[in-house]
């Protein structure tokens, strides 16, 4: 080829290239990773210790050691906070939330993923399932080993909760978490192990599919009202109601509650024994609770199976809520959100039926 036809074509090359990429770029779901912190954030002194920080590293970070992410989708990272997640709060959870829903509603972003550490990620991904207003993918992850571990979970499960975000099959489940291969609905899941890397099981209902580097295969439905079909709303909230977990014992001390109550907790959910169950003492302080306004929730401390309504204790006479399936801790997130407006007791028995 002569030098001038040379000289005119590559630039032409070039530009046809260039507009390829763009075009494959353009193609791609847009998906926004959102990082609050916690283990899949952390680092050790060495890849074999168990001890290690919670939140030390970045979202950039993280996504540098995620192979093959961006061929799945454009992704942009942002920094919500960078805790553990025992220091998660609801200043955190509503920004979150705020956040989400900005995102979700612009036609740039097609799904969330949010980094988040594993102790407390059963309450945000549950919180979150109530108050998002979109159909779109929202994808919870984190990890049971910190970043710089030997065999580190992390990169993985974030590649897999990337591929669950931009699978049109994830689309109107409500918050879905992505934890060891496995795909959680944030109604059902709970950690059960504090070490274990496959630490979340769905007991009750079983998971809602399984993610494998980066392909899903989903078999069940969340049956319950979240995000689009949720009446709970955040836009003009700033403060959550106090709820308190009270936890069942062998001679529970009644006290407990009645120093919730004088504390101005304007919700209580008891972490009974059994089927929600708890002593004469506490069941009196209980019901003296409910008889001043306080929404009280019988929840159980034990890990499977519901608590049913008027089973072993009178809810009709004591003026309790049962909680259904929810555990304590998902149950106080209920009722802290049910609690924003004026709702009557049968009116948030309903919501526990349903949500």
């Amino acid at each position: 080829m002569k030098p001038d036809k040379l000289r005119f074509l590559l630039p032409l090359l070039l530009a046809i290239a260039c507009a390829q990429y763009v075009a494959g770029q353009a193609k791609k779901p847009q998906i926004v990773i959102l990082a609050t912190g916690g283990t899949i954030a952390g680092a050790a002194a060495t890849g074999t210790q168990a001890g290690y920080t919670s939140g030390a590293v970045t979202i950039d970070s993280m996504l540098a050691a995620v192979p093959g992410v961006r061929e799945l989708a454009n992704v942009k990272g942002e920094q919500i906070s960078n805790v553990g997640s025992q220091d998660i709060s609801f200043d955190i959870m509503l920004t979150l939330a705020r956040r989400i829903n900005e995102l979700l509603a612009r036609n740039d972003v097609d799904g969330i993923v949010v980094t988040h550490g594993t102790d407390t990620m059963e309450e945000t991904a549950f919180f979150l399932n109530l108050v998002v207003k979109s159909d779109k993918p929202v994808v919870m992850v984190g990890s049971m080993r910190p970043s710089t571990a030997v065999s580190a979970d992390g990169p993985l499960n974030l590649y897999n909760a990337v591929g669950v975000a931009v699978d049109p099959q994830a689309k109107g489940r409500g918050v879905l978490v992505v934890m060891n291969d496995w795909i959680h609905a944030a109604h059902s899941l709970t950690k059960t192990s504090t070490t274990a890397v496959q630490t979340f099981m769905s007991p009750l209902r079983g998971v809602v599919g399984t993610a494998n580097y980066g392909k899903n295969d989903f078999y069940n439905t969340p049956v319950w009202k979240h995000t689009t079909a949720s009446e709970l709303d955040i836009e003009n909230v700033n403060q959550l109601p106090r709820v308190d977990i009270i936890f069942g014992c062998a001679d529970m001390p009644a006290d407990l509650i009645d120093a919730s109550v004088a504390a101005g907790a304007k919700g209580i959910v008891i972490a009974g024994v059994g089927n929600g169950n708890m002593n004469k003492a506490a069941l009196e302080a209980a019901a003296r609770a409910a008889k001043k306004g306080v929404m009280v929730v019988r929840s159980s401390r034990v890990a499977t199976g519901s608590v049913g309504r008027n089973v072993e204790v009178n809810d009709d006479e004591m003026g309790f809520i049962a909680s259904d399936e929810l555990n304590p801790q998902k149950a106080r997130i209920l009722l802290s959100l049910a609690l924003l407006k004026q709702r009557s007791r049968e009116d948030i028995q309903k919501m526990f039926y349903s949500y």
